[in-house]
Parts: structure tokens; C-alpha cells; sequence
């Protein structure tokens, strides 16, 4: 039994190392010829390819079908959480919404209470952003209103969200908008809630610097920063953005307008106000009350009658 064992494992060890061989000269024959680059040799590839490939459709349909299930389980879960995250979205659009009818309710009665008087000339032009044809400042578009729509420079430019910029260059049909980015800006500016001043000075990156404000130590990351009005440039409570501190450790600006897609500009028509050169025109006339006037006595001795 011994010697048979040992025949038969004789006979198997040979066959095996024969067909390693085959398979290996199989292997390297194939490779060889898929390496070649030679019109005949092409036409072989494609032969084989067309004679082999469709008959081992049957072996493949169960990959295929894995595959496809993989993708469409991986679908799934994007779609759901997908769902999820619109649903997460949707509850806070609704606490934003209940927040904004509710502040525009206080703000009605506010209003009402103190008899506010909106300034009426503060109404917008829409334009449209061309492309910028080159000018000396680096940060600037075009818009397609001009002198013929009333444009006047320096009027404050939005979009329909945050300030964008101001006019500077009209001409008869377009005129051009420089950015708050630009280095030659300079707006006056409020943190709130501490009421701090500080000057927007452009730097020709997407979040402008604040300078010079008036006590560091109370403005903190995602203040609100609004125009100041000062200077008479723009009109206070204009929308510019948030506080932050950019890499440098400096204190920017999160803008709130999208420079990278403007498409629309508001031009907003901000007449400057009348400038007081006296302090006497700012009051009233004094009122001083009249004393009755006392009738005279009339004169004695009048005539006989």
C-alpha cells in the first residue's frame, strides 16, 4: 500500500509542475501578445476578443449584477441621508421663518410706536454685471446702467444680500462698480452688538481687513458688521457681513454678498444729507410770549357839551 501511495504521488507531482508550466507560457505568451504593436497581430487581439467574450456573458452577468446592487445600496444610503439633511434643513427654515415673522411683527409695532418716517429716497436701480473691460483698480465689474438711469458716483452697489461695492466711473450706459475688496476701498464701518467703528480696507483677497477698531477685546467671531453712515459715503445699517479672524490672526471680514457669482448689482440712490454750516439753523426761533398791551388813560378835561 505504501509502495502504491508512493507511485501515485509520483505521478501527480510531475503532471502538476507540467501544467504550472503550461499555464505559465500561457500567461507570458498572452501578455507578449498583447504588448505587440503590429497591424496582424491587432487583427488576432480583436479575434480573440470577438470569439471569446460574448460566450462568457453568462459568467459575467453574476458580477454584474453584484456590482449593480453595490451602486444602488450606496445610492440608498446617499438618498437617504440626503433626506435627512433636507429634513434638518427644513425644521430650521421653519425656526428661521417663525424668528422673521416674529421680528417683522416687532419691528411693525416699533415703528408704529415711534412714528419712524423711512427715507423716500433711498430706492434701487437693478443693473446687470458685463465683463470687465480692465480699469486701474483690480477688484471691479460693469453694470449696464449709466448716466441715462440716473447713476450718480459713489452710490453703495448689493446684491441681494450684502453690500458689493460702490460706483466709481459712469458713462452714458454703463458704469463701474468697485468692490469692497479692492485696496483702493475704505468703508466706515459698526460691529454689533458692542457698537464698535472700524474701517473696511480692501486687501484684493475675498475677506477684506478691519482696521482700526476702536477695543478689540470686545468684538468676538460672527458679529454682525453693517456701514456706519460716517463720512457720508454710504447709508448706515447696510449688510456687509460677519467677523473673523483670518489666518494671520488679523480681524476680516466674512462677506455676506457672493463676489464669485454676481450676476445682478442694486444700486441704491443714496442722496447725501444737507450739511449744517451754522448751529443756529439746527434750532428753532426762541418764542417770546407777548405781555398785553395796557390801553392808555384817556387825556382829562374834555369838552364841554
Amino acid at each position: 500500500m505504501a509502495r502504491d501511495r508512493q507511485q501515485s504521488e509520483d505521478f501527480v507531482s510531475p503532471v502538476r509542475r507540467l501544467l504550472v508550466g503550461m499555464l505559465v507560457l500561457f500567461m507570458l505568451a498572452t501578455f507578449l501578445i498583447w504588448r505587440i504593436d503590429n497591424p496582424r497581430v491587432e487583427r488576432f487581439r480583436m479575434m480573440v476578443i470577438d470569439a471569446v467574450v460574448p460566450n462568457f456573458d453568462w459568467a459575467m452577468a453574476p458580477v454584474t449584477g453584484v456590482a449593480n446592487l453595490l451602486s444602488d445600496f450606496q445610492s440608498y444610503q446617499r438618498l437617504a441621508q440626503q433626506n435627512s439633511d433636507l429634513r434638518r434643513e427644513l425644521q430650521d427654515m421653519k425656526s428661521w421663518r417663525e424668528a422673521a415673522i416674529q421680528l417683522d411683527q416687532e419691528n411693525a409695532r416699533l415703528r408704529d410706536l415711534i412714528n419712524v418716517q423711512l427715507d423716500p429716497q433711498l430706492t434701487r436701480i437693478t443693473g446687470v454685471v458685463m465683463a470687465d473691460s480692465g480699469s486701474p483698480f483690480r477688484q471691479s465689474v460693469l453694470l449696464n446702467v449709466g448716466a441715462r438711469d440716473g447713476i450718480l458716483d459713489g452710490w453703495p452697489a448689493m446684491d441681494g444680500i450684502g453690500l458689493v461695492g460702490r460706483i466709481s466711473g459712469v458713462g452714458e450706459e454703463t458704469s463701474r462698480v468697485i468692490l469692497v475688496t479692492d485696496t483702493s476701498s475704505q468703508i466706515p464701518v459698526t460691529i454689533q452688538p458692542s457698537g464698535q467703528r472700524a474701517i473696511l480696507s480692501g486687501d484684493n483677497t475675498i475677506n477684506p481687513l478691519l482696521q482700526f477698531i476702536e477695543d478689540p477685546d470686545l468684538v468676538k467671531p460672527g458679529d454682525r458688521i453693517v456701514t456706519s453712515g460716517d463720512g457720508g459715503v454710504f447709508p448706515a445699517d447696510l449688510l456687509v457681513g460677519q467677523l473673523a479672524r483670518g489666518t494671520d490672526g488679523r480681524q476680516r471680514a466674512r462677506l455676506s454678498a457672493d463676489l464669485e457669482r454676481l450676476e445682478f448689482l442694486r444700486v441704491l440712490r443714496s442722496q447725501p444729507n444737507a450739511r449744517i454750516e451754522e448751529a443756529g439753523t439746527l434750532l428753532a426761533p426762541t418764542f417770546q410770549p407777548q405781555l398785553p398791551v395796557e390801553p392808555e388813560p384817556e387825556a382829562e378835561g374834555g369838552s364841554d357839551g
